[in-house]
């Protein structure tokens, strides 16, 4: 997929003004995208008593979370306990911090790690999203297992789960309605917003708070060659309304952006089908080769830097490169089974049907299989449990750039800021259209991050915008 949008075309706009009509309908909190930030925002309003109305902009809400895995990281939640897991909001913070090399922003990893667990919680409780945690491995970076994730395993299924929540929780939802400008006063108080339908009608609509839920900058060109410059090449897999307009409406109010180097990428989007093989096969024991039959790093640090060195290679891609067992694995996981099934996975019985599935000689697989042993680290500093043994599987990736981490700055209650650190009047953010907490690049993404901004971050807007209503918000 392409990048979806150049600068300038059908860009979003602030519009000034000293006042709406008063005929446009009004909400208390408005929230713009109904992905899984916009979905748990909603939610808690709703469990607030606070009425809000959700503006997505496709016919059918799917977004960054759809295109996910679904696998939301919690540390200290009800599902973790009773799985016997010890686990603390602090230890998570840790683990996140570690992958950043502590360029993490400290009070929003303070403040999602720990409003993730009433989140969860909430969800699974008042709900019925049932939760479940992940078993079998840990993702990159995890110390323990933490990740929250339906039966399914898919972010298809938490989007049906959210919206099947939000549905019989009566949340309304204005879907096909693209928001495209924001009404302001001359003190940079939103007034109101108005979506554009299919058709060419609009739909305006008043409100005392706006949560900006809606997108990142990873489908808009100019932006990722502006901030992610050695992504600018990459094949986007994101969702295409991930077009900046968050970061346009906010730096047209004077806001401030941070950590806009920051990216999650993917080293192993299947080519030519276009699908995302999990990455669990690596952490277990799999490995890439280039062209040359060669390894070209330590597969077991992150999938997000991985895109890096993919497209590092000869013709930017890679071969997967794994034996009975992780097929196995790879198995249980619905996005590996499509892709299997469209003719992406390839059987070698040996070394040399590896070799010549490559294009090289056999003694350069040969020399690389020799280099995954028991108990042996590798040149990468990487430590086998095991050697791969045939018959072995191949599939052909590429690097592939996945959803940004940067966006607007925000305070520890989802408040717009300023560069000097004053707040917007009643602008919040969070998901992908805030700053994150993956530091300033792509190898501080820990498996997760996405999820964890967008759930606990809606969760805190959410009691940020009912607080200013006059609303008392109780954590749990």
């Amino acid at each position: 997929m392409s990048h979806a949008k150049a600068e300038g075309e059908d860009r979003p706009r602030v519009v000034r003004a000293g006042s709406v009509d008063p005929s446009w309908p009004e909400v208390p909190v408005a929230i713009v995208g109904a992905g899984a930030c916009g979905l748990a925002t909603a939610l808690r309003l709703h469990d607030l008593g606070v009425p809000c109305v959700l503006l997505e902009r496709d016919a059918q809400p799917g977004g960054s979370t759809a295109l996910s895995s679904g696998f939301v990281p919690a540390a200290g939640t009800r599902v973790q306990r009773e799985a016997g897991v010890a686990d603390s909001p602090q230890a998570f913070a840790a683990d996140i911090q570690a992958k950043a090399s502590g360029t993490a922003a400290p009070h929003l990893l303070r403040a999602y790690t720990e409003a993730i667990v009433p989140a969860i919680d909430a969800l699974q409780q008042r709900h019925g999203i049932g939760f479940e945690l992940l078993d079998g491995f840990l993702y990159p970076g995890h110390s323990v297992r933490r990740m929250h994730t339906l039966p399914e395993r898919t972010g298809q299924a938490l989007m049906a789960a959210l919206l099947r929540a939000a549905e019989a929780a009566g949340v309304p939802l204005l879907t096909a309605a693209t928001v495209r400008e924001l009404w302001c006063d001359a003190g940079d108080r939103v007034l109101g917003l108005v979506a554009r339908r299919p058709d060419g009608s609009t739909e305006p609509l008043r409100c005392a708070q706006l949560v900006l839920a809606c997108n990142g900058f990873g489908a808009n060109a100019g932006r990722v060659r502006q901030w992610l410059p050695s992504m600018a090449d990459a094949t986007y897999a994101g969702h295409p309304g991930n077009d900046g307009s968050a970061l346009d409406w906010g730096l047209a109010l004077g806001a401030a952006a941070a950590d806009t180097g920051a990216f999650q990428g993917h080293g192993s989007w299947v080519t030519p089908q276009g699908a995302l093989m999990t990455w669990a096969v690596m952490m277990e024991g799999g490995v890439q080769l280039n062209a040359r039959g060669e390894r070209f790093h330590d597969e077991t640090v992150g999938y997000s830097e991985a895109a890096a060195h993919v497209l590092a290679q000869p013709g930017s891609v890679a071969w997967n490169l794994f034996d009975a067992p992780l097929l196995a694995l790879a198995r249980r996981f619905p996005d590996f089974v499509a892709a299997e099934a469209a003719g992406a996975c390839h059987a070698a019985a040996d070394a040399a049907a590896v070799a010549a599935r490559l294009g090289c000689p056999p003694q350069a697989v040969e020399q690389t299989l020799a280099g995954i042993a028991a108990g042996l680290t590798d040149r990468f500093g990487r430590r086998f449990d095991r050697a791969l043994q045939p018959p072995f599987s191949l599939v052909k990736v590429t690097g592939a750039l996945f959803h940004t981490q940067g966006g607007l700055d925000i305070d520890a209650q989802a408040r717009v800021l300023r560069p000097d650190g004053s707040a917007l009047p009643n602008l919040l953010a969070a998901g992908g259209a805030a700053r994150g907490v993956s530091g300033q690049s792509d190898f501080g993404y820990l498996s997760g991050n996405g999820l964890l901004s967008a759930i606990a971050g809606g969760w805190i807007a959410a009691g940020t915008a009912a607080a200013a209503l006059g609303v008392a918000t109780p954590t749990a």
